[in-house]
């Protein structure tokens, strides 16, 4: 008899829980609805420890007010990315249960406001680094991705933004991970100009694409096949490796890369790259040469052989590559801006000598002669400056490199001409 007297005790606190339970769940609202999200959230953390025991409808009500509570503080910008994040896990806690019991009550609105989190972090993520805080904007978008793991292409940003941040360790977990993905980022691009904006958008189809041209609200479009990122991925994920004294791991991690995708010739260049890193140049140029013969039309390629050639400040071959990218596509405007760099590197030594002559008839004479010679550097660059200038008229640096060459010159017509297009 006595034991009965227990269970029903029990029973009656097991009741009073619940109801106590209930009314700290509408009391939330009532301080979310009345603007104190931070009340909110300090009334749901005093219940945290009595929500496993409560129904499924009251668990997921009782996430669903959290997450409202940690967005609605994110939205007014206190702890952004905490919150948001915060917001984002309430969420999909309440999805998990309604997904168990089978009972959708808050679900959609969740998914959506999860969506609204996810995008939110993507633009925050990029002002971040417009402003130099990279090292926030790859948490954000390192969030992002685990919103929505399907969308790989957050998880790159935010191991290529890492690496800005010089945030290595969180670098290389990143880029371990798309390794482990077998990430490739490869695909076509379709965008169109915005007639109300001026600005060229993003469409996830062709036929997305096309249906917005059909209706006049866009024109010029554009497709454009988007290149594997493996290389870079693994070229980052190497040089991370090396820089911990961690070599060989680095050279196993492309090796896998390799066998794991053997059309994948950006990888070559990656190994390539890795093995010039180590001052090994008898395998490099062994690479080098297997990229050549697996694609000797491959203009990215060749490119990217100009550019490793010219870290490794040899400019004859980087010279001999650019210009094989340029003979294979005429208009490939890295290849143009690259080898004008190239070219002007051989001013630097005839500045220094110059300013190291004295006013002798001897100095004075040989001043002379490297003045023409300069002047040769400088004409000898016109043709691919002009030419990157046409096929890349928004880039200013380039623009201003040609004016400073036409000014070095005294081609002052032509120098108005370029500024007046700016």
């Amino acid at each position: 008899m006595k034991s009965r007297y227990v269970i029903f005790a029990s029973a009656l606190l097991i009741s009073a829980a619940a109801f106590a339970q209930k009314d700290q769940i509408k009391n939330a609202e009532k301080a979310l609805k009345g603007g104190d999200a931070q009340g909110a959230i300090s009334i749901l953390n005093d219940a945290e420890n009595m929500v496993a025991n409560a129904k499924d409808t009251e668990q997921a009500q009782f996430y669903f007010v959290k997450g409202n509570a940690y967005l609605d503080l994110a939205n007014k910008k206190v702890d952004e990315s905490k919150n948001l994040s915060l917001s984002a896990e309430s969420y999909k806690k309440l999805i998990d249960i309604e997904k168990a019991s089978g009972k959708q009550k808050y679900s959609t609105q969740a998914a959506t406001s999860i969506t609204d989190i996810k995008g939110k972090l993507i633009n925050s993520a990029i002002a971040d680094t417009q402003s130099n805080k990279n090292a926030e904007g790859s948490k954000k978008l390192y969030d992002a991705y685990l919103l929505d793991k399907k969308d790989t292409i957050n998880l790159y940003y935010a191991a290529s933004t890492a690496v800005n941040g010089q945030d290595f360790d969180g670098a290389l977990k990143m880029y371990e991970e798309l390794k482990n993905l077998n990430y490739s980022g490869k695909g076509t691009s379709y965008t169109a100009v915005d007639k109300a904006s001026g600005t060229e958008v993003g469409f996830s189809s062709a036929k997305e694409r096309d249906l917005a041209l059909k209706l006049g609200t866009h024109e010029k479009p554009k497709t454009e096949v988007i290149p594997s990122k493996r290389g870079e991925i693994y070229k980052n994920l190497a040089l991370i490796l090396v820089q911990k004294g961690r070599t060989e791991d680095a050279k196993k991690a492309i090796a896998d890369a390799r066998k794991a995708n053997p059309e994948d010739s950006s990888l070559i260049l990656t190994e390539a790259n890795l093995y010039l890193e180590t001052k090994d140049y008898e395998k490099y140029k062994v690479l080098v040469n297997e990229a050549l013969q697996k694609e000797p039309n491959n203009a990215d390629l060749v490119f990217n052989l100009g550019v490793i050639s010219a870290g490794a400040k040899n400019n004859a071959d980087a010279e001999k590559y650019y210009l094989k990218a340029i003979e294979i596509n005429p208009a490939y405007a890295n290849a143009y801006i690259n080898l004008s760099v190239l070219k002007l590197e051989a001013e630097k030594p005839i500045i220094d000598e110059m300013n190291k002559l004295g006013t002798s008839a001897k100095d004075m004479k040989r001043y002379d002669e490297l003045k023409v010679k300069r002047e040769n550097v400088f004409k000898s660059v016109i043709p691919y400056l002009k030419k990157a200038n046409d096929l890349d008229p928004k880039n200013e640096d380039i623009a201003k490199t040609l004016i400073g060459v036409y000014n070095a010159l005294e081609m002052t017509a032509e120098a108005k001409a370029v500024k007046a297009k700016m």
